[in-house]
């Protein structure tokens, strides 16, 4: 049977006035692209978590699907966490000109994975 009444206190106290609320911190700065992240922000871990990769990074979507799409693990695993040597790929510095100018939000599909 539930409670007639919170054991918490009165229901008032838990809601409160916008003005009150602390503002929420900016958005991360995206780790390939150094735009600030929109609303969705991805956890990447640069050296895949199968390569023992444990630190996390904060992504666009579409940048961490070029990553994806553009390395192997073996490749990530390599680089580590050094974001200017993925940056000299052709294909990457490609990409970055391509989406300096977009929406933080920006989404688009990028193509499929090339098999080796």
């Amino acid at each position: 049977m539930a409670r007639k009444y919170s054991k918490h206190g009165p229901r008032e106290d838990v809601f409160t006035d916008d003005d009150d609320a602390p503002e929420a911190p900016p958005p991360p700065d995206c780790w390939l692209c150094s735009r600030p992240c929109g609303e969705t922000v991805i956890w990447h871990h640069p050296v895949p978590k199968s390569r023992g990769g444990r630190d996390t990074v904060p992504m666009h979507p579409i940048c961490q699907n070029m990553l994806i799409t553009t390395f192997t693990n073996s490749e990530l695993q390599r680089y580590g966490l050094d974001v200017d040597l993925l940056k000299i790929d052709p294909r990457i510095e490609k990409f970055l000109g391509w989406v300096a100018n977009k929406d933080p939000d920006f989404n688009a599909a990028l193509g499929k994975k090339k098999q080796r």
